[in-house]
């Protein structure tokens, strides 16, 4: 059997080739799908023709890379009443769509591509009509509870995502683990401000700095940690 492949990072879709016994490769399209629906969404698309024409794309995509193979391309995407509703980029838009559908129908409609060479070659669209039950609030939050301490499962993609940048630098920390602040004796134009917990110390730090410069005097509670204790 010729090996597909999968033109997506998603778990599920993976896991269905394999479970069929379907030799498989994910080669990511990272399609940016938000400027297609925005597009889509102003010519007056249906949400199928939107879900079948991000499907296409993701393969076709992909297919121009891939000389001879068969890549698969899939979406699918949420109409309640008329408005499609996207992935949610964080928890707050995962509650706001929750109670948008909550004791709500809506359609779930998913789109799957086949291309070869850069050309769809063979393509199908499904819907089905869904129900949700009524939650309260509560209930709503303790399920996105639920979801985000079990993330792995949960939010199929989490585990792959890319590392964009990486950046390393040094980061000065006292010997004796305490801050250094104040004035070099051997040069008084030189103030050090030094620590290890930046975060925590530095507004309250930064306020005691900003008075022993400006007002020119020294603050007892700083006395401890003065550049002399290492003379």
């Amino acid at each position: 059997m010729p090996k597909i492949i999968l033109a997506s990072k998603s778990k599920v879709r993976k896991k269905i080739l394999d479970e069929n016994d379907i030799l498989n490769e994910v080669k990511p399209s990272n399609v940016d799908e938000d400027i297609v629906k925005l597009s889509l969404s102003k010519e007056k698309a249906t949400p199928e023709i939107i879900s079948k024409n991000l499907a296409e794309l993701k393969a076709n995509k992909v297919s121009n890379k891939y000389v001879d193979d068969l890549v698969l391309g899939a979406d699918s995407v949420i109409d309640l009443e008329g408005e499609l509703i996207s992935k949610p980029n964080d928890r707050n838009e995962a509650l706001g769509i929750l109670k948008k559908l909550n004791g709500k129908k809506h359609h779930l409609i998913s789109s799957v591509c086949i291309s070869k060479n850069g050309a769809m070659v063979w393509n199908h669209t499904d819907s089905s009509e869904l129900k949700m039950k009524n939650f309260t609030d509560e209930q709503l939050l303790n399920y996105l509870n639920k979801i985000r301490s079990m993330g792995g499962e949960f939010f199929e993609d989490i585990f792959d995502l890319e590392i964009d940048e990486v950046s390393i630098g040094w980061r000065p920390i006292p010997i004796d683990g305490k801050p250094i602040i104040g004035r070099l004796d051997h040069n008084p134009n030189i103030y050090l401000a030094t620590m290890h917990s930046g975060i925590s110390l530095g507004p309250l730090v930064g306020s005691l700095v900003a008075r022993e410069l400006v007002q020119d005097i020294e603050i007892p509670v700083l006395e401890n940690f003065r550049p002399s204790r290492f003379d």
